[in-house]
């Protein structure tokens, strides 16, 4: 660990009689501490004492306060999944008192498996070779959403967590006053993709749990086939919303042609994936919901992805993977204006 990151041996002390104060296992036994991984947002710690096996979370000591309500929010969300068919972390135990290591934190139960994120364009094995295996992996990836969005949130204590009504009116008046905010550059694209946006709606809205931010880099996979969703992570994002987003965001440049030159996603080889439109179609026969308005979907998701990643290219500063992101919002923006253009979805009555 580096400075910025460990736990220092107060902290430790501090840690250790806190969880002395819990039901977990492991009282009285040495405690270890790996720090795993973190940024700007949160930082994760594996955390072993006794037959506890455990993930600590919380923010960086420097993150700014309004962080720790994100802390809170996270614990939620994953206290709610409990007892539900959609692959989580374990809820184990949340410290609001911010005196014992400087910010608010909980433990999860520690996942045994893979992060596409951490396989940055080469897929472990067996599914570098085996084909079938990918489709597993990308299967899952559509039902973890379909989960997600079958979940009961008012009987599982979520009501409160968002504001469903109105959920599409606001998208535009929410997100264009937020790029006004950090406005420093011409977007191409912006302008056009905001007035389709204005003038459209989906077809239909059943609130669900929404993870804000889906995609391979936030989730993880049981090791071997087949392919199957070991947990959904990272929930700062998460709200009451439209899953039918998370679908969107999820298939955000995802071709139709998967084959051997499809090439990645990003981070991750899709070459031999289902193609998108198959990927839509198995969401909308296992969840029961149409697809037919997903244009809306699909310029929804491009243009505010472009918008969420121009607030990190407007602080890059040195930060080369925050300056990465100049290029793929204009990419982006052009691709929400011109799918925008071309789509002959109806305007809003």
């Amino acid at each position: 660990m580096t400075e910025t990151t460990a736990i220092d041996a107060a902290g430790l002390a501090a840690l250790e009689a806190w969880l002395d104060t819990t039901d977990l296992p492991g009282k009285g036994a040495p405690l270890e501490c790996r720090y795993i991984s973190g940024g700007s947002q949160n930082e994760i710690f594996e955390i072993r004492r006794g037959d506890l096996h455990a993930a600590l979370r919380k923010p960086p000591t420097a993150a700014p306060a309004a962080r720790d309500d994100g802390i809170l929010r996270e614990w939620r969300i994953i206290e709610a999944l409990s007892g539900t068919d959609v692959p989580h972390t374990e809820a184990l135990a949340m410290c609001p008192d911010a005196t014992v290591l400087g910010r608010p934190f909980y433990l999860m139960g520690f996942v045994d498996g893979w992060s596409p994120m951490f396989s940055i364009g080469l897929l472990p094995e067996p599914f570098r070779s085996e084909p079938a295996g990918r489709a597993e992996l990308a299967y899952e990836l559509i039902e973890g959403i379909v989960r997600l969005g079958a979940v009961d949130w008012r009987a599982n204590g979520l009501s409160g967590l968002g504001r469903p009504d109105g959920f599409h009116d606001r998208q535009v008046a929410r997100w264009t006053s937020f790029y006004e905010r950090i406005r420093a550059r011409e977007v191409p694209g912006y302008d056009e993709a905001t007035r389709w946006l204005d003038r459209h709606r989906p077809l239909d809205f059943q609130p669900g749990i929404m993870h804000g931010d889906y995609q391979f880099a936030n989730v993880m996979y049981h090791h071997g086939r087949p392919g199957r969703l070991a947990a959904i992570i990272d929930w700062e994002m998460g709200t009451v919303g439209d899953p039918k987003l998370d679908l969107a965001w999820a298939l955000q440049g995802w071709p139709e042609d998967t084959t051997a030159d499809a090439g990645t996603i990003s981070y991750i080889d899709i070459s031999g994936m289902p193609g998108r439109s198959t990927l839509l179609d198995y969401y909308a026969t296992r969840s029961g919901r149409q697809v037919d308005d997903f244009d809306y979907y699909t310029v929804l998701a491009r243009w505010k992805l472009a918008i969420v990643l121009e607030q990190g290219f407007q602080r890059a500063g040195d930060d080369e993977k925050l300056q990465s992101f100049g290029p793929m919002v204009l990419q982006l923006m052009r691709d929400a204006a011109e799918f925008a253009e071309t789509s002959d979805y109806p305007e809003a009555r």
